[in-house]
């Protein structure tokens, strides 16, 4: 990667049509990254003053990590020049756009030299990621394939936890950078509608953009203003995309199908669609998950998934096409999917006896309840199963009403608990989803999540029992008024509820 001055980005942000002005002399200046949070800066960045809660002792920060120039909007220009007097700067009329495209270039765009898949959708983006991921260590090796996500950010360099479904542009494209010098096969992304939406995913060339489904979500002041706002967001992923990846199963296809015209080439999969390019018939479930035979362009091969419901295979088919395109063979295919494990999504804890299992998911909208409790209420069917779950505060309101009206169709009992309330007292979230359930369905409010999921395992010793923590999945906070609290995960709980029940079972076969 050449070199690149703070003239050559100053270029790049003007050929994206983005206004700028540059202070001071720039063709001295050699700038090797981006950074938009003044504690991770590394010298040689371009530091990114954005966000409302911005102050200027972010960007005197900057400075002192050894940023050699600042970008920042034009409101701002004035009181940062201040701070910094005689340091080069671009003043640029979007700062959202201007970020990106900077970032792009000061990385050197390295999404040109590494095969990066987009997966949208308003559930399945996870799933979807890792097995893809799967397959492509499957053929190419274990850690060949960087990911970024809901949960976790690997990029050949760095794996740690993530924040946020798809990061802002200079870590975007740091990780993307950071995975083409290590030489990896491939980085698959999960595209938030967010993401698409403010620019974060501006400028990077996607191999394949693939479109799971759309569902009503996100509708809320803070996110997407109504359906269209959200569903023409993500409809944006083929804009970047040499070739759409789309599910003829989903709600609005003709629609996706059109916008999908702006790639150079469409990939069509779904399930019973002998119309599609990828398509999946003679799905047999269990309770240890489905399997189903592929037909991927005239070949044919059965595959056995760890993971219940038709919308699994859904997932799979997506990943099985873009494994395709890839030049992975049917069989590498098959055995990424049958090896494919996701922390926190569709992953099963059970007794030694079988006569409880657990199920922790982050099914958290509607569409995914629907998918995910109607698999389990036709594979389980002569279980008891009690849900566990909540809505989060501040956002999403739909989903407090969406919930508990698709939970009562399929489970014998809810218990409602917090989930991430925010700013919002989560007693009042609770109540407020008690009123969308019928009236007398069997429930209860035990607003601590740990005391909740007690209460379920307590309820599960009473006949053979499957516990559904739903919502959180992997991750071990509650963002509350007071910021992210620790917390036990989901996962955690499952385990534990497990080793209890089988305690207790040995105990009593000792007596």
């Amino acid at each position: 990667m050449e070199n690149m001055t703070l003239s050559d980005i100053a270029a790049a942000v003007q050929a994206g049509g983005v206004g700028v002005s540059v202070v001071g002399d720039p063709g001295v200046v050699t700038v090797s990254g981006t950074s938009c949070d003044s504690r991770t800066v590394r010298p040689g960045d371009l530091f990114v003053c954005k966000g409302a809660a911005f102050k200027p002792a972010f960007l005197a920060g900057a400075l002192e990590r050894g940023a050699v120039a600042y970008l920042c909007d034009e409101t701002h220009a004035a009181e940062l020049s201040s701070v910094a007097p005689g340091m080069p700067a671009l003043v640029v009329s979007d700062l959202r756009r201007a970020m990106a495209l900077s970032s792009a270039a000061a990385f050197g765009h390295p999404d040109r030299d590494l095969p990066v898949i987009g997966i949208t959708g308003t559930k399945g983006k996870t799933t979807a990621a890792y097995m893809l991921r799967s397959i492509v260590e499957a053929a190419h090796g274990e850690g060949s394939c960087g990911i970024m996500g809901t949960v976790e950010t690997y990029d050949g360099a760095d794996e740690t936890p993530s924040r946020n479904t798809t990061p802002e542009p200079p870590d975007l494209w740091r990780h993307l950078a950071n995975a083409r010098n290590a030489g990896l096969a491939a980085l698959v992304m999960e595209v938030s509608s967010q993401a698409l939406k403010y620019d974060r995913t501006l400028g990077v060339e996607l191999a394949a953009g693939c479109f799971l489904n759309i569902g009503l979500d996100h509708i809320s002041p803070v996110e997407h203003a109504d359906f269209e706002d959200y569903f023409t967001s993500k409809l944006k992923i083929f804009s970047q995309s040499r070739v759409a990846v789309v599910n003829l199963d989903s709600d609005h296809a003709d629609r996706v199908l059109e916008a999908a015209r702006t790639s150079e080439r469409t990939v069509t999969f779904g399930i019973r669609r002998p119309d599609a390019d990828v398509w999946a018939d003679g799905l047999e479930a269990s309770e240890d998950g489905v399997s189903f035979t592929m037909h991927l362009h005239g070949g044919v091969q059965r595959i056995s998934l760890p993971f219940p419901g038709e919308f699994s295979v859904s997932d799979a088919l997506c990943a099985a096409s873009c494994a395709e395109l890839m030049g992975i063979g049917a069989e590498k295919i098959a055995r990424g999917l049958e090896a494919t494990r996701v922390p926190g999504r569709m992953e099963f804890y059970r007794s030694a006896d079988r006569q409880l299992t657990v199920v922790v998911d982050y099914a958290h909208n509607g569409l995914a309840f629907e998918s995910l409790l109607s698999s389990i209420a036709g594979t389980f069917g002569d279980a008891r199963t009690i849900a566990v779950f909540g809505a989060v505060g501040g956002k999403a309101r739909e989903r407090r009403y969406e919930l508990p009206e698709v939970a009562a169709r399929y489970v014998d009992y809810v218990i409602l608990t917090a989930d991430d309330p925010w700013t919002e007292d989560p007693a009042d979230i609770c109540r407020e989803m008690e009123r969308a359930l019928p009236e007398g369905f069997p429930h209860e409010i035990v607003v601590d999540r740990e005391a909740a999921a007690a209460r379920a395992f307590e309820l599960a010793k009473e006949r053979r029992s499957v516990v559904l923590l739903l919502a959180k999945g992997h991750e071990a906070y509650q963002l509350t008024k007071e910021g992210f609290v620790p917390c036990a995960s989901d996962r955690e709980l499952a385990r534990r509820g497990v080793a209890a029940h089988d305690r207790e079972r040995a105990e009593n076969a000792q007596l």
